[in-house]
């Protein structure tokens, strides 16, 4: 990912790799990287995360991160060591976003074509979304046979209501960046990408010229309404996921992925 500043405002931009800015080993280790370095650095007010390319991202990058994740899945599950790898590895994946919602200087996301799982995770810890008119959304872990274990769950009920998250879970539905605006997932629907970064560029400028105490004081506050509960909320998934994700229909999820057919689930 790419930083750039203007005055008090950073820009992160999501850089790939591919057409649709997957989550790969890359950016689990750079995000917490870039968003501490923003969150210590006095001359930044606020931030807004953008993506290049036409879409924001396709979420996590299955094949890439199958070198982490596979051989953790590979090994005998009736053994402690590796549910215990598994709950080390989603725990740092929770702690890179969760960076993102830490940092005290206001975060605004701009969102254009596909924001799928990861993507979501991702937004859901930013303070404010701008969505281009093209933008589309999908909590889909669950068609992949997992439950959504970076943030989603947890920040999503605060911000669009308990309804709308378990429709979006449970059925993995994609939704237009109207349908966003409707039940409060994004904050305003642009004519375009480019319109929706403005958007959060102008929200960032209004936001840094505030008292910057006073900015990370509204945030922290607000923060401390829901933070406990979010923070509960992903250790209990993260412990959930640890003892259940290795399951057969994960496993017939990831062949259908790579095979590109309809998975066919069991419950196993």
């Amino acid at each position: 990912m790419a930083v750039d500043r203007s005055g008090a405002v950073a820009r992160v931009t999501l850089l790939g790799p591919g057409k649709g800015n997957a989550m790969g080993p890359d950016f689990w280790r750079e995000l917490p990287v870039v968003f501490k370095a923003l969150d210590g650095d006095e001359s930044v007010r606020a931030v807004v995360l953008a993506a290049s390319g036409d879409n924001f991202s396709y979420g996590l990058d299955l094949p890439a991160m199958a070198g982490q994740i596979g051989p953790i899945l590979a090994e005998d599950q009736g053994l402690a060591r590796p549910r215990t790898k598994l709950l080390d590895w989603i725990k740092e994946l929770q702690a890179s976003v969760t960076a993102v919602a830490d940092c005290r200087k206001p975060v605004a996301a701009a969102v254009q074509g596909w924001c799928i799982g990861g993507g979501v995770d991702l937004i859901a810890a930013c303070d404010v979304r701008y969505a281009g008119a093209d933008a589309q959304f999908s909590v889909r872990e669950v068609r992949v046979g997992m439950v959504a274990d970076i943030g989603s769950l947890q920040r999503l009920p605060a911000i669009i209501g308990a309804g709308h998250v378990r429709e979006l879970a449970l059925t993995g539905k994609d939704i237009t960046a109207a349908r966003a605006a409707e039940i409060g997932l994004v904050n305003e629907v642009l004519d375009d990408g480019s319109a929706a970064l403005g958007a959060a560029l102008d929200f960032a400028d209004a936001v840094a010229a505030n008292p910057p105490l006073v900015v990370q004081g509204i945030k922290q506050v607000l923060d401390a309404v829901d933070g406990p509960t979010v923070a509960e909320g992903l250790r209990y998934v993260a412990t959930w996921n640890a003892a259940f994700l290795p399951s057969m229909d994960l496993g017939e999820a990831m062949a259908a992925f790579m095979q590109r057919r309809p998975p066919d689930f069991t419950g196993r």
